[in-house]
């Protein structure tokens, strides 16, 4: 891979047993604290609680199920700004869908968006019409899944918005929208304040409308500014 290199490299998830074998290892070797003084959630999780999310998860969750899943849909791995990005990309059956690229959460995944990915696709399946059929583009983030990690700082929302707005014409759109919540809802803020050729809208499901003053306060632990409503101070 070069700094140049624009290919794209179909990708798919295997993760080696041995690796399994080591998480659940660690998983079960877990030192617990005592148990909790009180008989509600005052002081946190119950400890019988987290035990039986530790055992779940060392003896329970069955990760090969999620890899198949994963490994039923196409993905791919292509190169922006010197970084392999890994994403998903489904295809809707409706030629005039609307390309969409929707960006995970933190501390989340591209796992989080596949349960969306048919509706979305195939919106004649699920009672819609085949004018709300969308090009599904789902990216890993940088140092997320199976994208690459970057090896300095400066991969903030600013720099992965513009990445989208890379890997969208490269894959053939130059119509799109985009969508995002939790830390994905800042990369969509950033590539509407960017407002990159061929990105039509995008939706948040986390807006956040802070006025400055108010939230230069808040960080510095200042009092609130004059001025606010009995709502405003609560909020």
């Amino acid at each position: 891979m070069t700094m140049t290199d624009t290919t794209i490299r179909p990708f798919e998830v295997h993760v080696p047993d041995e690796d399994l074998a080591d998480l659940r290892r660690r998983v079960a070797a877990t030192q617990w604290p005592e148990k909790e003084t009180v008989a509600d959630q005052s002081q946190g999780v119950p400890l019988a609680t987290m035990q039986e999310l530790a055992r779940y998860w060392a003896t329970g969750y069955d990760w090969r199920r999620c890899e198949a899943r994963l490994n039923a849909l196409p993905q791919f791995m292509t190169a922006i700004d010197g970084l392999d990005i890994h994403f998903i990309h489904v295809r809707s059956q409706h030629e005039d869908a609307l390309p969409l690229i929707i960006n995970h959460g933190w501390p989340g995944s591209v796992i989080e968006q596949l349960k969306i990915i048919d509706r979305l696709t195939d919106p004649t399946a699920h009672g819609a019409s085949a004018a709300d059929a969308f090009h599904v583009v789902i990216p890993s983030m940088p140092g997320y899944g199976f994208s690459g990690k970057p090896a300095s700082t400066g991969w903030g929302p600013e720099r992965m918005g513009r990445a989208w707005a890379e890997l969208m014409p490269r894959l053939g759109y130059t119509r799109y929208v985009a969508q995002g919540g939790d830390w994905g809802a800042f990369v969509v803020d950033q590539m509407g304040l960017q407002a990159p050729e061929g990105l039509l809208a995008i939706h948040t499901n986390m807006p956040c409308t802070v006025p400055g003053e108010v939230d230069k306060a808040a960080m510095a632990g200042d009092p609130p500014p004059a001025g606010l409503s009995a709502e405003e101070r609560r909020a």
